[in-house]
């Protein structure tokens, strides 16, 4: 029996491991003797994901949750790595899978090689030479103690070659995340916000916020809606708020007839608005994939991304982080000229059974 411990720390993780628990449970029942043990660590604490989460998504209950929420970086770190290790100790596994780039990501590999068990990383070798962004870090450290990688791009490929890793540990498999997008595409629910405004096909855009960089400056929060409000012409504003944005703009009294503030919607509900949006303009990573896949323009509010592959081929554009670089990009897609975007390699729905078919090769 081939055991393999899988780690969650946060809602997207959910969204990347579901189609692997899917595909190990299909080769199950053919001729590979696979089990896995699902921890959620409890990194992110989220309302959203109630038992409801874990069965629209058809995700099965973690086995366990180790339930270590709330610290700083280094206090976290600490504690997933006490809870972790003793979990491992009393359920040992031949491979630690962990995936994207959370602190649960690089805590858990860490725990893992010091118990002597080999580690995969499921989207291994992403880069945004970012070093100020905790996520670079637990990436480069990731990958500096990973056996195998479970890559997204060919970019990826070449950042781990360049770091030493070897053609026999990388395996070049797609975006499991797009797996989930394409299996639940059929399912998205219609928000309550839809009929509430009214709002019609291709005719709102949809944002979202929440990095330090864009939030947590109160001038640069507000110069940017500002920009926004003043260069979308008439359409409604669609704009999911996390909590702690929330507070930040209700001290700034940020209000516009236009820009309509929501709580935040479920994985279904947004990806309903998603792809019937004229735009998107976000500061996440795994929105502008999402985008892209559904060939909706994509405006990207940082200064870099390490998801290169949805500029070079899908419909995404690096804005910045600087207000005033915005309008250009509106008055392309108001003006009918943004790119269509072209299909990105492998990211075709069918990623998790490559994962566990290498797997299969791996075990023996």
């Amino acid at each position: 029996m081939y055991k393999v411990t899988i780690i969650a720390g946060a809602r997207p993780n959910f969204m990347k491991i579901a189609p692997i628990i899917h595909a190990i449970q299909k080769a199950k029942q053919h001729d590979f003797d696979i089990d896995y043990r699902l921890v959620h660590t409890g990194q992110h604490y989220d309302k959203n994901m109630s038992g409801s989460f874990f069965e629209q998504l058809e995700i099965p209950e973690p086995h366990v949750n180790l339930e270590c929420s709330g610290g700083t970086q280094a206090e976290q770190t600490a504690n997933i790595m006490i809870h972790f290790e003793k979990e491992l100790m009393a359920n040992p596994a031949n491979l630690v899978l962990v995936v994207g780039d959370v602190t649960s990501t690089m805590a858990c590999a860490l725990v893992a090689q010091k118990l002597h068990t080999k580690v995969a990383h499921v989207e291994g070798g992403i880069r945004s030479d970012d070093w100020t962004m905790p996520e670079e870090i637990n990436r480069l450290v990731t990958d500096s103690i990973t056996n195998y990688f479970f890559t997204t791009s060919e970019t990826a490929n070449e950042n781990l070659k360049k770091s030493g890793v070897g053609e026999d540990q990388l395996f070049f498999v797609g975006n499991t995340m797009i797996d989930t997008l394409l299996k639940q595409r059929p399912n998205f629910k219609q928000p309550k916000v839809w009929d509430v405004l009214g709002l019609e096909d291709r005719n709102y855009i949809v944002m979202t916020l929440h990095r330090p960089a864009n939030v947590d400056e109160e001038s640069q929060l507000k110069d940017m809606i500002d920009e926004i409000t003043s260069h979308t012409q008439d359409l409604p504003l669609i704009f999911p708020v996390h909590p702690r944005t929330a507070k930040i703009l209700e001290r700034l009294k940020v209000s516009h007839p236009r820009l309509h503030m929501v709580e935040p919607l479920s994985y279904l509900e947004f990806n309903y608005l998603v792809e019937r949006a004229k735009a998107v303009i976000t500061d996440s990573g795994g929105i502008t994939e999402e985008a892209s896949i559904l060939h909706v323009p994509c405006m990207t509010l940082r200064d870099n991304t390490e998801r290169p592959e949805t500029i070079t081929l899908g419909t995404n554009e690096l804005v910045g982080t600087n207000p005033k670089k915005l309008k250009p990009y509106l008055d392309k897609l108001f003006a009918g000229k943004w790119k269509k975007g072209n299909d990105i390699p492998l990211w075709d729905g069918q990623t998790a059974g490559r994962i566990v078919g290498h797997l299969k090769q791996i075990s023996y």
